[in-house]
């Protein structure tokens, strides 16, 4: 499969600045899974620059109605 990073780019959201893996989302996702986390494009851009990216987190935004 090829990689779409140009295209993923447009819609990550990371605020990470040294994450090389910026629009690669396969390994991006694997490695926050790995991490009981999610990957910043699923966080509102709020959320997503406290660094908390848990389940947990995730969890209380939803009940939340934030996402």
């Amino acid at each position: 499969m090829e990689c779409k990073k140009e295209r993923n780019l447009g819609f990550c959201n990371c605020s990470y600045n040294p994450c090389g893996l910026k629009g690669i989302c396969c390994d991006c996702l694997k490695k926050h899974i790995d991490r009981r986390q999610l990957p910043a494009c699923v966080f509102p851009d709020a959320a997503e620059q406290t660094y908390d990216r848990s389940f947990e987190h995730f969890a209380r935004l939803v009940n939340e109605g934030k996402v």
